[in-house]
């Protein structure tokens, strides 16, 4: 059983071009999933059955695990059990006739345009820390990116002179995003004035932490947490909460679908369009609190 999740890791890494945390989280959810299995008494993978993956669901469900996990749960048995078969090692689907479990709908939780301004322009003064910050958070907002894609930026991925960024997606799919004129000028200010204070040796990445080293996930985080804070803005506000507020705003404001899921870097159509239900909750709230019949 090991072997085979060793294999399909592998498989997502080097033909699939997966994320370190996509396989991680994949490698986990499949081992428990092999842990249940040999509980079970199924040892060898050509043994996975229907009942084994349904007894390991409704295990999930008594230890009170959430519809959301164990659906991701069951995503990566049937991404699993798909690749066995393609590799001849499994006789039969075993999740053919599996349905994932209902879930709600949860709508992605944007800023307003006042607390997304109110956030990305907290970072003030000529101090390296703050011109990197500012930085961050500007690029982050205007163009929706990824955590994992902004630290993984280098200083060559940057055309300010045409006003676009390129970023390596889910997938290792690179995609060109434009940059807005504010984050243009805050960039050109950390180059010229902050970024060689980072600096030890000649590297790459745009944005460094106080060693002159890539920052890290963990780095931003702890920085996007500190301006939260400062700002006075909601708990639970995330790098993420920037990207759907991206979204968002672009949708209130015209953009057409097609165009935000290019920039979002979405593969299908369907993960963008929620962020229409988001404008549209948005609209129905402005509506009550303004019209006199409502």
């Amino acid at each position: 059983m090991e072997k085979n999740i060793s294999d399909f890791l592998n498989h997502l890494d080097y033909e699939r071009g997966y994320s370190a945390n996509t396989l991680a989280s994949y490698g986990r959810d499949l081992r428990q999933f092999a842990a249940h299995l040999k509980s079970k008494g199924v040892i060898t993978s050509e043994q996975i059955n229907r009942k084994a993956i349904t007894s390991f669901i409704s295990d999930l469900s008594k230890k009170n695990f959430s519809a959301s996990t164990i659906e991701r749960k069951l995503a990566a048995i049937k991404a699993f059990s798909h690749f066995l078969l393609r590799e001849g090692r499994l006789g039969q689907d075993p999740t053919v006739d599996i349905s994932f479990p209902k879930t709600s709908k949860r709508l992605p939780k944007a800023l307003s345009f006042s607390d997304a301004a109110k956030l990305v322009e907290y970072p003030k003064g000529e101090k390296h820390i703050k011109l990197r910050d500012r930085a961050i958070l500007e690029v982050l907002y205007a163009t929706g990116i990824r955590a994992s894609e902004l630290i993984g930026l280098n200083v060559n991925h940057l055309n300010l002179d045409v006003g676009f960024l390129k970023c390596m997606g889910k997938g290792r799919k690179e995609r060109i995003v434009p940059l807005g004129g504010v984050a243009i000028e805050v960039l050109r200010e950390y180059l010229s004035k902050g970024r060689k204070k980072f600096v030890k040796d000649d590297n790459d990445p745009l944005f460094l932490n106080r060693r002159g080293t890539r920052l890290t996930r963990q780095g931003l985080w702890d920085l996007f947490d500190r301006y939260v804070n400062l700002a006075g803005l909601q708990k639970g506000t995330s790098p993420h909460s920037l990207r759907h507020s991206f979204a968002t705003h672009l949708l209130e404001k015209g953009a057409d679908l097609r165009s935000v899921q290019e920039m979002l870097g979405h593969a299908n159509i369907k993960t963008t369009e929620i962020y229409t239900s988001v404008s549209r909750e948005r609209l129905k709230r402005i509506y009550r609190e303004a019209h006199p019949r409502a």
